[in-house]
């Protein structure tokens, strides 16, 4: 049989996801909202072999593609996600399943998102193959509820460039400021010491977790409400406010854990300088690592070339132009 293959991006939220009220289908205690970083993707191809006696998993190799470290548990997860989309999609046999991203894993750039995303789309392309007509295609909106199990945030994956997640699922919302430039400061690229999965477990041992879905949700109307005003530093003010009430629930949780580093601390502050010296600058945001992310509006340019070139004599960078590395 041939290999079918897709792709999914990554997202970044501005209104964190973090906290669950039921693990098992991974809804989230709060709604949030992510910008999708369509350069940012993960490649998964899938082939049937009749040889095999179980699903087999292995990185895909190609020229262009970074590998992904899976854990035995990582890729139990990962091949336990296809087994349920094969029962959705009633498919029968054994399968080679290949995967890799063109970014970082494991280091706060979301590659599950992207991962699960992308492994729900290639069972479903499978499918839609192997039908020759005869398989009603899933909507984006059902797609994503299927790959949410898998990896509640890869639910926002579906949607471009700006994804809603609440409790019945995710969807596209329109707002201003469609086509914002990303950059990414890698202050870390070695896989994280404490898993997103487990953060989400840890974060609700935090004396701070008390009444965080409630300030998660009225950012996230004053954030909306923000954008679509096209008020950029008051958006850059509720982004800012809000990843540091996330890394807060870390800093504090039983036991205390830390993703910020030296040089994240480093950015944050010339961040901050330069927005309090003029009055405009990215938006930004952490996930749960130490990478932080900068989008700008298109008008922009100069800045975000001006940063890139600042940087990367202490950093390397994720931007829409690629990998650029330390100088």
């Amino acid at each position: 049989m041939n290999w079918v293959e897709a792709s999914a991006p990554s997202n970044i939220a501005l209104i964190k996801y973090m906290g669950k009220t039921d693990s098992k289908v991974n809804r989230p205690a709060n709604s949030s909202l992510s910008f999708t970083l369509d350069k940012l993707r993960t490649f998964v191809r899938i082939r049937l072999n009749t040889e095999l006696q179980n699903d087999s998993w292995k990185n895909y190799e190609r020229t262009d593609l970074l590998p992904i470290s899976l854990s035995d548990k990582g890729q139990q997860k990962f091949l336990t996600h296809f087994q349920m989309l094969k029962q959705e999609f009633k498919i029968k046999g054994f399968f080679e399943i290949e995967s890799a991203n063109n970014f970082p894993s494991d280091c706060g750039l979301a590659s599950s998102a992207s991962s699960f995303a992308a492994l729900t789309r290639v069972a479903h392309d499978w499918v839609v193959v192997q039908s020759a007509g005869a398989f009603a295609p899933y909507r984006p909106k059902e797609l994503a509820r299927l790959s949410q199990r898998g990896s509640g945030s890869s639910c926002r994956s579906f949607f471009s460039p700006w994804s809603l997640w609440h409790a019945d699922g995710a969807e596209a919302i329109g707002l201003p400021y469609q086509n914002l430039k990303h950059q990414v400061i890698l202050c870390d690229t070695q896989i994280k010491s404490v898993s997103s999965s487990e953060a989400h477990r840890l974060v609700t041992t935090s004396d701070l977790f008390k009444g965080r879905p409630e300030r998660a949700e009225e950012r996230l109307k004053q954030l909306i409400q923000s954008m679509r005003a096209q008020d950029w530093k008051k958006s850059f003010e509720i982004c800012w406010n809000e990843f540091w009430d996330m890394h807060l629930l870390f800093h504090t949780s039983q036991p205390a854990f830390i993703y910020m580093n030296d040089i994240s601390l480093k950015v944050l502050r010339e961040i901050l300088a330069y927005w309090q010296n003029h009055q405009d600058g990215p938006l930004v945001t952490m996930d749960a690592g130490s990478n932080i992310h900068l989008m700008y509006r298109v008008d922009q340019t100069e800045i975000y070339q001006q940063f890139s070139q600042k940087w990367r004599s202490h950093v390397s960078l994720w931007t829409d132009e690629g990998y650029l590395e330390k100088i």
